[in-house]
């Protein structure tokens, strides 16, 4: 008998992560059953149960995906030369944040998956997982902003990193639920907060 392919193996996973993107998308989250997944993915239960224990694992795993992706974008920003402001690196991700939110966006999984890791043990390791690649991506932004000068030798990496995290999902949140926030105005605010490299804050020249 052939040896399935560790490609093969990912595909079939991401085909029932897509499968219950569009459930979740079409009947919301708590209206969607683990029979709604078998039908769209195409897969009998017993596929599908190979890759996933349960719908809160398959939440959790979408969720990871969209934090992965947020991740990406904040290395992206972090890295970029000359070092971006605290407020235009949070424009960057509240950007993205707002394009993956629609009514299929995966970004909408993740208030979801917190809640999920606070009663189930599986789905925590998923966001632990995610929220601690988040931070470290975090440490290097802030050690970045003490190369640079914007912030003294001694400060406290893990500090300064663990409350800048914080405000992402706090935007999430106000934007999912109250809807009136937007990435220019948290980009406002914390530039306002923390004005490290932003025009305003550079010295003159005489």
């Amino acid at each position: 008998m052939p040896r399935v392919s560790d490609e093969h193996l990912e595909r079939r996973r991401q085909q029932i992560l897509d499968a219950a993107q569009l459930c979740y998308a079409r009947k919301g989250f708590y209206e969607t059953s683990m029979q709604d997944i078998f039908a769209e993915s195409g897969l009998s239960a017993g596929a599908v149960y190979r890759y996933f224990k349960s719908k809160d694992d398959i939440t959790a795993a979408l969720a990871t995906e969209a934090t992965v992706e947020v991740r990406a974008a904040l290395i992206r920003a972090i890295r970029s030369d000359p070092l971006p402001a605290p407020g235009q690196v949070l424009r960057v991700i509240a950007e993205h944040v707002v394009e993956h939110s629609g009514p299929d966006g995966r970004i909408r999984l993740a208030p979801q998956a917190w809640a999920l890791a606070l009663v189930h043990p599986e789905a925590a390791e998923y966001v632990k997982t995610a929220v601690l690649a988040m931070r470290e991506s975090w440490y290097e932004y802030t050690e970045r902003m003490v190369e640079v000068g914007w912030l003294p030798p001694d400060t406290d990496i893990r500090a300064v990193a663990t409350a800048i995290i914080g405000l992402v999902p706090g935007f999430m949140l106000q934007h999912l639920i109250i809807g009136d926030l937007d990435p220019e105005t948290l980009a406002r605010g914390v530039a306002t907060l923390m004005p490290y490299g932003e025009p305003a804050a550079q010295p003159v020249e005489t």
